[in-house]
């Protein structure tokens, strides 16, 4: 995922970016506290947790790569926000075994779901990091998106495969192991004890529309930006979204 501070990246990347940031300025004002506690789950490089420092919290990002979390070091020292930034190697399954539950006022689980065996136990142990006032940022790949790029392509046996698969798989080749419908991600939030605050289906367009449009037309970006933005928080385009965002709040923080 891209650094949302890019202007190209902020295509893939700014409908999470404004919702994820809205969600800690709330908390901020709420707990009267300027620094939060942030855990980002399969955070990688950095993309969102180093942004985040930059607003002045503490994020701690769990990877199991040693190469991410090398990668998120380096990028923390360039921007300046080593000292509130931290890596650990650990995965979802295992969370409590680097980090301690209950200790975050918010948690990033972005990228995550996809690619665990358990997808609801996932989410159980996100929140169960969260402290009693606290909201989950949840990013995972749609299944609609997928099926209408098989599609477009030219792959129409794929699409078939796909839209009827349980995970949402086009076949044994498919490098995504789950695919979520909205309904799905938010049951799972809702089944781990947490109220759904907001929906945005994320890359509704950005995905389809040709690069070579984007990159050479004045003004594309930005119109491309707005339309995204526009159209993220209408249900009729998150069956088509190639991710899904779900914010989930626990009832002291949806009460805040």
């Amino acid at each position: 995922m891209s650094d949302p501070s890019r202007p190209r990246a902020s295509l893939r990347t700014a409908v999470v970016w404004d919702v994820l940031q809205d969600a800690l300025d709330r908390r901020v004002k709420a707990t009267g506290r300027d620094s939060l506690d942030v855990l980002d789950t399969g955070g990688g490089s950095g993309n969102f947790a180093v942004p985040v420092a930059r607003l002045g919290h503490r994020v701690t990002v769990v990877d199991p790569s040693p190469n991410a979390l090398f990668a998120l070091e380096r990028r923390a020292a360039e921007a300046g926000v080593a000292d509130r930034v931290r890596g650990v190697q650990g995965d979802a399954h295992g969370l409590f075994d680097v980090v301690e539950p209950g200790g975050y006022d918010a948690v990033l689980c972005h990228g995550v779901l996809e690619y665990v065996d358990d997808p609801a136990e996932g989410v159980r142990n996100a929140v169960a990091a969260l402290r009693p006032d606290g909201v989950l940022s949840l990013l995972a790949a749609g299944l609609g998106g997928a099926v209408l790029a098989r599609a477009l392509a030219g792959h129409f046996t794929e699409a078939h495969q796909a839209l009827q698969d349980p995970d949402g798989r086009w076949g044994s080749g498919d490098p995504v192991p789950h695919r979520f419908t909205a309904e799905q991600l938010t049951a799972l939030v809702e089944g781990a004890g947490l109220r759904v605050g907001a929906v945005h289906g994320v890359r509704v367009f950005a995905d389809l529309v040709p690069g070579v449009l984007v990159d050479t037309e004045p003004g594309a970006v930005d119109a491309l930006l707005r339309l995204e933005a526009a159209a993220a928080e209408l249900p009729a385009f998150h069956s088509v979204a190639t991710q899904l965002h779900v914010l989930g709040e626990t009832t002291g923080a949806a009460g805040s």
